[in-house]
């Protein structure tokens, strides 16, 4: 078996591009690049820190009181806002967008994964390919192509595929290999295993519940089993990592980690299991996001 590293918690503290400002009541109240913003967080069951006027300064609060798509769902108290705004991420230009979801774009908290992916990607001294799958707009697609990866990055929405496309030239990394793919994340991982495709670092971020392009049907407790066994049947002979990450399922993370664990039996390497949390500005509690589990050789 693979060497066992948990529970390992995975800090993103407050920074220039992103924070959060406060939380509690069920909302969190977050600075994302020149806005404030305000959004629904079941977990955030304590009272929050910051005095009321500092809530009220929100540039944007999501109130999920129509069922209309677009920012609809949106209530701006000072201005009326666009759908994007420039956002940024440890240098690379990205676009923020309000929505109908309540998301905008990035998942801050996976920030701890990218810089973990861009040091072996860096340390590796060699030419590395990345299979990003369930990417969205492309973040982690991009810290890796600039760190020099080869990427291909795979997303059922041809939607968030526009959106990472744009990102990318908002990056001004245009010109690095990244290969955008609309497809079911399970059905391009099958391909690429009959093909004999295989990558050095493999990221999945699938939810709970999914469909696919041509109405396949994505269920994490049936699926994920048999995507994880195809995840490690696309590995180089020298892979670096498979990195998982879990949102919105009633598990633990020992559930994903047992997984994984038994999955990569034989590889070596280290399976490391447990939280991303985002560390709050005001009181400093732990926001809790997601669980993960990920190998590293």
């Amino acid at each position: 078996m693979p060497a066992e590293r948990l529970p390992l918690i995975l800090e993103v503290a407050p920074n220039a591009d992103y924070a959060l400002l406060d939380s509690g009541a069920g909302e969190k109240l977050e600075q994302y690049g020149p806005y404030r913003i305000v959004r629904p967080e079941g977990q955030a069951i304590w009272q929050r820190a910051l005095p009321a006027k500092e809530w009220e300064r929100a540039d944007a609060i999501f109130t999920g009181d129509t069922d209309e798509e677009g920012i609809g769902r949106w209530r701006f108290p000072k201005s009326p806002l666009g759908e994007t705004w420039p956002m940024r991420h440890d240098g690379i230009d990205y676009l923020g967008r309000f929505t109908s979801f309540r998301h905008v774009g990035v998942f801050p908290e996976q920030a701890s994964h990218w810089d973990h992916m861009a040091g072996l990607i860096a340390a590796a001294k060699r030419p590395v390919k990345v299979l990003n799958l369930f990417g969205y707009t492309g973040l982690a697609s991009l810290v890796a192509a600039r760190a020099g990866a080869e990427v291909t990055h795979v997303d059922a929405s041809k939607k968030a595929i526009g959106w990472a496309r744009e990102n990318q030239e908002m990056a001004g990394l245009a010109d690095k290999p990244i290969r955008w793919i609309v497809e079911d994340a399970v059905k391009f991982a099958e391909r690429e295993e009959r093909r004999g495709s295989r990558y050095d670092i493999v990221l999945f971020d699938p939810p709970a519940y999914g469909r696919g392009p041509k109405g396949e049907v994505w269920q994490l407790f049936e699926d994920l089993p048999g995507l994880t066994d195809l995840c490690r049947s696309i590995l180089t002979p020298k892979p670096l990592a498979v990195v998982l990450t879990a949102y919105s399922i009633r598990a633990s993370f020992f559930a994903i980690h047992a997984l994984m664990r038994d999955t990569f039996a034989g590889m070596g390497g280290t399976v490391e299991s447990g939280e991303l949390i985002i560390r709050e500005k005001s009181a400093g509690r732990a926001l809790s996001t997601s669980l993960f589990s990920r190998w590293v050789a």
